[in-house]
């Protein structure tokens, strides 16, 4: 609609093509007319059957040249992440509170390591780096294997802090467990008894085991994932020397469900026991954190250095 100062009429109509960064326009010419004939124009408007009078012109609109493009867009495509993947595991979760002391929970406590360690790692840009949670929610054991065997982990690595029931004395420093079909000590068999019990508390069966799961102590496919799993349990021993007061005994194995992927080195690192005071005065402490994250970080590295080594030498 137009606001006109007197009657018109359209004398021409026509279309311009895009151009100068413009679009396409249609350009309507108007021209002056007197009431007689704009009313006669008004009429043959209404009546669409009847012939136009001398003031109804028809109008002609050319139909603007579509534009080609002088190439077509080129397509993307995105090289695959060959980056080494790694998964970080805080162990409980949700409902699963694990180990707690005054006012502290280990679910919280290896959360907060798990993600600062998670963050260190991602800063180098080296490796691809997966957390089985990174918020407050419980995971199933078996699913946090599924995880890491879905993402083809080239190492698993399960953060917790221990704790001695009450009445069984005192225990301090930092322990690395690994898979074994038999414990390395009855503290290590109640350990794993206890974390693959968690599993109960999110209401699952734990009769009802994959079969991988069930058959992996006695595949001797699994060496060579043994043998990692080994490897690194010892680098990181090695690395966390300087940052980390150690159990007397720090290299252990156990049955723990969470190491049981079959082709993924894994590990359990315990950084301290919840129920010892000192132990639990460095699991709060960020400059404790800060520092032992960056032991753990340093023996990835390391870890995955030599692994890189000893697969280009096998080409």
């Amino acid at each position: 609609m137009f606001d006109l100062a007197g009657p018109a009429r359209i004398a021409k109509a026509y279309a311009l093509d895009a151009a100068n960064g413009q679009p396409p326009r249609l350009v309507l010419e108007l021209e002056a007319v007197d009431e007689s004939d704009f009313d006669v124009s008004l009429a043959v408007v209404g009546k669409p059957d009847a012939h136009p009078g001398p003031a109804a012109t028809a109008i002609s609109v050319t139909e603007p040249t579509p534009v080609e493009d002088s190439a077509p867009a080129p397509k993307l495509t995105l090289a695959p992440d060959k980056r080494p993947v790694l998964v970080i595991d805080p162990g409980h979760g949700g409902i699963d509170n694990g180990t707690q002391a005054s006012g502290e929970t280990e679910k919280n406590l290896v959360l907060n390591f798990s993600t600062a360690l998670r963050d260190r790692i991602e800063k180098t840009g080296k490796y691809r780096v997966i957390m089985t949670r990174a918020d407050d929610t419980f995971v199933p054991l078996g699913e946090r294997v599924k995880i890491a065997r879905g993402q083809a982990a080239a190492l698993f690595v399960s953060i917790h802090a221990d704790a001695l029931p009450h009445g069984e004395g005192d225990a301090q420093g930092a322990t690395i467990y690994t898979l074994s079909e038999r414990a390395s000590d009855a503290e290590a068999e109640r350990l794993a008894e206890s974390e693959n019990r968690a599993d109960a508390i999110g209401g699952v069966n734990l009769t009802d085991e994959p079969a991988e799961v069930a058959d992996i102590l006695i595949d001797l496919a699994q060496r060579e994932t043994r043998m990692f799993s080994n490897r690194f349990a010892r680098t990181l021993e090695r690395e966390m020397k300087t940052s980390v007061r150690k159990h007397k005994h720090p290299l252990k194995s156990a049955g723990f469900k969470v190491l049981k992927a079959p082709d993924v080195p894994s590990v359990l690192i315990e950084l301290g026991y919840v129920s010892n005071k000192a132990d639990l005065e460095h699991l709060v402490s960020e400059e404790w954190r800060s520092k032992t994250v960056g032991s753990v970080a340093q023996a990835i590295d390391a870890f995955f250095a030599k692994r890189m080594v000893t697969a280009g030498s096998a080409d």
